[in-house]
């Protein structure tokens, strides 16, 4: 049987973030074939053009487990009605210098949490717009602006049985993405 490698970008550095927490648990709703791997992003610099030709190691080593992968997850908060900079940081990273941009082709989902009501809309357009000019297929249905509430979460950090069904169907619909676009 194939394996799916998932390269997992979560915005946020927070220790208890609940976009972690998100993207921690739904990949456990993946089948088996499918293996999530969180990247490493809090160590990367402030990104650089001078830098190109010179990136970091962390740069490099972060750019390695991107090209790897089969497809990308990224689990995002909404700061200030757009994604945060350390996540716009990783994605200049990823895509510089020209002519040597990771993310290319890469098939990707979408999804945040907030304790706002709109969960993490704003960001996730913006989010779609940057990856549009990045060349990243993205999936555009079901789309996925989750609000932070009692019973998202169980008792062991898993989706709560409340929001299951919506968000196995999300990552039902995911794979099946990834899948025609890596086939």
């Amino acid at each position: 049987m194939r394996q799916y490698r998932i390269a997992v970008i979560v915005g946020s550095l927070r220790k208890g973030s609940y976009n972690r927490k998100l993207a921690t648990a739904i990949a456990k709703l993946a089948p088996p074939e499918f293996s999530f791997n969180q990247i490493q992003i809090s160590d990367l610099p402030p990104y650089n053009q001078d830098d190109d030709e010179n990136q970091a190691a962390s740069v490099r080593r972060m750019k390695a487990e991107v090209q790897a992968a089969d497809g990308l997850l990224i689990v995002t908060p909404e700061y200030n009605r757009s994604i945060p900079g350390i996540l716009k940081n990783v994605l200049d990273h990823g895509s510089r210098p020209y002519g040597r941009n990771v993310w290319a082709g890469k098939p990707a989902g979408i999804l945040g949490v907030s304790p706002g009501s709109s969960g993490t809309a704003m960001a996730q357009q913006h989010l779609r717009n940057i990856l549009a000019a990045l060349d990243v297929p993205t999936q555009g249905q079901p789309e996925a602006f989750i609000r932070v509430r009692e019973g998202l979460f169980n008792e062991a950090g898993d989706i709560g049985e409340a929001s299951k069904p919506f968000l196995q169907n999300w990552i039902d619909r995911y794979v099946a993405w990834v899948k025609r676009h890596v086939a």
